[in-house]
């Protein structure tokens, strides 16, 4: 299989530290959330994984939703995706994922129809899917 794209970023410091890619496009200070114990003055990897996991899972919308017939502009479609950090039984890192998708303009059972499709080929999705639990909530408007 063919790679369509490839980055690169590199990390350094861990979650007092930063990160940047290789293009500098991306250069970020890291910081502990206060909930764990830290200063909270910078962002922090869940926040870059659920603005990421938003923004694909969007795109995702977007392709089946043009495949299925339905264009859709810019403001229509919402994607708010939570990651919360929690410990397991025996005591390691675990993520969970939520995301709550809205679209306007169109039925629930259509934009329930859409979501699954966009779940089945994001890159995002299919990446975690077995390995961290996502619950995806749809509405209209």
């Amino acid at each position: 299989m063919a790679n369509l794209y490839s980055t690169k970023v590199t990390a350094s410091g861990g979650r007092h530290g930063a990160i940047r890619s290789e293009n500098g496009l991306l250069d970020l200070r890291l910081a502990l959330p206060r909930e764990l114990g830290g200063k909270g003055d910078a962002t922090n990897p869940e926040q870059l994984f659920a603005g990421g996991y938003a923004a694909c899972f969007e795109n995702a919308l977007l392709h089946v939703s043009w495949d299925a017939g339905h264009r859709f502009a810019d403001d229509d479609i919402e994607v708010v995706a939570r990651i919360d950090l929690s410990r397991n039984e025996t005591g390691g890192f675990v993520l969970a994922a939520a995301l709550a998708v809205t679209i306007a303009g169109i039925d629930q059972q259509t934009a329930e129809r859409l979501v699954r499709g966009a779940h089945a080929i994001c890159p995002y999705s299919n990446a975690i899917r077995g390995n961290v639990d996502v619950a995806i909530s749809v509405s209209v408007r």
